[in-house]
């Protein structure tokens, strides 16, 4: 079992996905809990709930990831009312799919400064607590097989998780001599709102049969991935990256029709 008893967590982009499960799961495992939110009050008000209800202390902080000023603000605050931070995931991300060259500039900047300039930002702002503090931590960046497969439609996208992955492994050694240890995470296609906003219920049923797990994964599956890094059974762990995929990313458009 995972202990996170003492400890205070930031999860940006929480208030729905992938960013609520992680929430919810590190109270799970006896964290308090930070929950970043841009819109999506209502939502993020639940799971402020769900944690509270887990025995955990839970602090809505809404802001733009993509704003730095905002991002400082907000893990000053975190520190100051939960006192102190040693976990984060960085989560949140934005995506605008459409042909590079026909792309609405507006929207695939801003998928850049949310997905790795949000990352960057969240990553330097709780490093530097973390090393005033003196005390070892985990961060956690969502990232993406986009970082590696150039997805049609989505360049800002896979630019941005590309950046990310460097980011990660760049900080992961930068920060060693700290105790603090950086991780990445890549989620395969998962079940979450925005996915459901590209295609419908049908169509994403039907796609997702062809998978090799003939399923999209749920965001439980990747919190629990996440538990697993932030958990200090995994000091040995960083620098690394953990595929929870279903078999997404192997070839497994090979394998139709073969025995």
């Amino acid at each position: 079992m995972t202990d996170l008893t003492n400890k205070v967590a930031l999860v940006t982009g929480a208030s729905r996905g992938i960013g609520r499960a992680t929430a919810i799961a590190l109270a799970e495992a006896g964290a308090d809990v930070g929950i970043n939110f841009r819109s999506h009050p209502a939502e993020a008000e639940e799971v402020a709930d769900q944690v509270r209800a887990l025995g955990r202390r839970a602090l809505l902080l809404q802001g733009d990831v993509a704003d730095q000023d905002a991002v400082e603000a907000m893990v000053e605050k975190l520190v100051a009312e939960l006192g102190g931070v040693h976990i984060a995931v960085s989560n949140a991300a934005y995506s605008k799919r459409e042909p590079f060259h026909k792309a609405d500039m507006e929207a695939f900047r801003r998928t850049v400064d949310v997905t790795m300039w949000g990352a960057f930002y969240v990553v330097r702002s709780v490093a530097r607590h973390l090393i005033q503090q003196g005390e070892p931590g985990s961060i956690v960046i969502i990232s993406s097989p986009h970082a590696s497969i150039p997805v049609p439609t989505s360049m800002a996208y896979n630019m941005s998780k590309a950046a990310v992955d460097q980011l990660s492994r760049t900080a992961a050694i930068e920060l060693s001599r700290y105790r603090i240890r950086v991780n990445s995470v890549h989620p395969g296609w998962i079940d979450t709102p925005g996915e459901r906003t590209m295609a419908s219920d049908e169509e994403l049923a039907l796609a997702a049969q062809a998978l090799p797990w003939n399923r999209m994964g749920q965001p439980e599956e990747i919190a629990r991935g996440v538990v697993f890094i932030c958990d200090p059974k995994s000091d040995y762990m960083t620098g690394s990256c953990l595929l929870i995929d279903g078999g997404f990313t192997l070839p497994w458009w090979e394998s139709r029709g073969k025995d």
